[in-house]
C-alpha cells in the first residue's frame, strides 16, 4: 500500500547501527545502541516507524483485537486517548497508544481499521518535525496522477461527487429556463473552483437537447484561480443578456479564514448573478483546537470510509486508491495544517447554521429548490445502486439517502445517519 520508498528509509537507518565488524566497530554499536536506547524519546519513535513499517505490508494478518467482537469500538476508542494525550502534550502516552494502534489496524482490513490507521498516520506525524525525512514519508503527497486517478474513482462509484455537481447544474438550468426573455438564450457560469472540470458535461448535453429544435443556445463557462484580481477581471466580461450563475461548489470551505471567504462572497454579490450555487462539507470543523477538529474530522472520515463499503469491495484497488490518495490524504493534511506556514486547513461548517448566516449577511437570499432536483438526486442514488452495488444497501439508494433540510431551500446527501454534502442555491436581495 504505502510507497517503498519509505520502508527503505527505515532500513537504510538500521543497516547504518547493525552492519558493525571488528573490536572497533563493535565498540562503535554498543555507544549508538547506549546513545539511543529505546526507552528515549527517539528510540521510541523510531520504533514507532518500525511498527507501522509492519502494518504497511499487505501480507500481515492484524490479530488481537481484530478477532473480538466490538473491535471498531476499541480501535476508535483508543485513537480517542491517543489524540487526547498528544492534545495534553502528554508524548508518552501518546507513543504507547500508537504502538498499540499501528500492531491492530491495517491498510487492507475493514472500514474502521482502515480510516484509524489514517488517523495514525496523522497523529504519527505531529510528533515529528517537518525537517524530518520521515514527517515527509509519512506525509508524502501523491502524483497528480495518481491523485487523479483516485478522484476519478470516487466520482464514478460513489454518488458524492455526482450529487453535488448534477444537483447544482439541475438548479442553474432552471435559472436559465426562468430568464428566457430576458437572456437571449445565454448563460454564463462562473466556477470559483474548476478543479477537473467533470461537473459541466453534464450540463453542456442538457444545453444541447434544448437547443436540438433550433434554437440556438450561448454557453459560456469562466474557470479560475482564487485571485481577487481574476474575479474582477471576470466581472468586467459580463454582458447583461445572460442568465449568470456563480458555482461555489467545495470552493469556500479551501479558504484560510473568514476575512477571506467574507472578502468572496462580496465580489460575488457584486456581479449580481441570478443563482449562486453553494455546495459544502457538512460538519463544524472550524479549527478551535485540535482536537475539536480531530473529533469532527474522525465522524466525518469514519462514515466516507463506511460509505465506501455499499460502493466497492474492501480487496478493490480503486477503492485502496481513493482511500490512500484522496480520503487519506485528506485526514492527514487536517490534522497537520497547523504546522504548515501557509495552512489550507478546509473550514468545515454546518451548511443549515453557519453558511446560512454568512450568506445572509452578505446580501444573498436562499432559493427553493425544485421538486425536479431532489427527484433527480434520488434517481442518480437508484441508478447508482442498479449499477454498482445491486446486492448491497436498501435496494434503493444502498445507506446513501437524499433528504429536504430548510423548509426546500436545501438538499442533503446523507449515509446512513451522517450528512455528508449539502447543496444550497442562492440570489442577490
Amino acid at each position: 500500500m504505502e510507497d517503498r520508498e519509505g520502508e527503505g528509509l527505515l532500513r537504510l537507518s538500521l543497516a547504518v547501527v547493525s552492519d558493525c565488524g571488528g573490536e572497533k566497530s563493535r565498540k562503535r554499536k554498543r555507544t549508538m545502541l547506549n546513545f539511543n536506547p529505546l526507552n528515549s524519546y527517539e528510540g521510541k519513535i523510531f520504533h514507532l516507524l518500525q511498527v507501522r513499517e509492519e502494518m504497511l505490508k499487505p501480507d500481515h494478518k492484524r490479530k488481537g483485537v481484530v478477532e473480538e467482537d466490538g473491535k471498531g469500538l476499541h480501535l476508535i476508542h483508543l485513537l480517542l486517548i491517543t489524540a487526547t494525550a498528544m492534545d495534553e502534550n502528554n508524548v508518552s502516552s501518546a507513543l504507547e497508544n500508537l504502538m498499540e494502534l499501528y500492531r491492530t489496524v491495517s491498510l487492507t482490513g475493514d472500514s474502521v481499521q482502515r480510516v484509524v490507521a489514517y488517523f495514525a498516520d496523522g497523529l504519527a506525524a505531529r510528533l515529528l518535525t517537518r525537517k524530518s525525512p520521515f514527517y515527509g514519508m509519512i506525509m508524502k503527497e501523491p502524483t497528480v496522477a495518481e491523485e487523479f486517478k483516485a478522484y476519478t474513482c470516487l466520482y464514478q462509484v460513489s454518488p458524492y461527487y455526482q450529487f453535488a455537481h448534477f444537483t447544482a447544474n439541475q438548479a442553474i438550468l432552471e435559472a436559465f429556463e426562468r430568464e428566457y426573455d430576458v437572456n437571449n438564450n445565454g448563460l454564463h457560469v462562473i466556477d470559483f473552483d474548476l478543479s477537473y472540470g467533470f461537473q459541466w458535461p453534464s450540463l453542456i448535453q442538457s444545453l444541447s437537447e434544448k437547443a436540438a429544435g433550433g434554437n440556438r443556445i450561448s454557453l459560456r463557462l469562466t474557470g479560475y484561480g482564487r485571485t481577487l484580481e481574476e474575479l474582477q477581471e471576470t466581472e468586467t466580461r459580463l454582458k447583461k443578456n445572460e442568465t449568470v450563475a456563480v458555482n461555489l461548489c467545495f470552493h469556500l470551505n479551501t479558504l484560510n479564514n473568514s476575512s477571506m471567504i467574507s472578502d468572496s462572497l462580496k465580489l460575488v454579490e457584486s456581479l449580481k448573478p441570478s443563482i449562486v450555487i453553494l455546495v459544502e462539507q457538512e460538519g463544524s470543523r472550524t479549527p478551535r483546537s485540535f482536537l475539536s477538529r480531530f473529533m469532527e474530522s474522525l465522524h466525518y472520515y469514519a462514515a466516507m470510509f463506511d460509505s465506501l463499503d455499499d460502493c466497492l469491495p474492501l480487496e478493490s484497488a480503486e477503492r485502496l486508491s481513493i482511500e490512500k490518495n484522496h480520503l487519506g490524504k485528506e485526514i492527514k493534511n487536517m490534522l497537520n495544517c497547523d504546522k504548515v506556514e501557509d495552512p489550507v486547513c478546509p473550514r468545515y461548517e454546518k451548511n443549515m447554521e453557519t453558511w446560512r448566516g454568512r450568506m445572509e449577511s452578505h446580501g444573498f437570499v436562499g432559493m427553493k429548490l425544485s421538486s425536479k432536483c431532489l427527484i433527480q438526486a434520488k434517481l442518480l442514488l437508484k441508478i447508482r445502486n442498479t449499477h454498482y452495488c445491486p446486492l448491497f444497501g436498501n435496494g434503493e439508494g444502498g445507506w446513501f439517502r437524499v433528504f429536504e433540510r430548510d423548509e426546500g431551500k436545501a438538499i442533503s446527501l446523507g449515509w446512513q445517519d451522517r450528512c455528508l454534502l449539502t447543496a444550497s442555491a442562492w440570489h442577490c436581495v
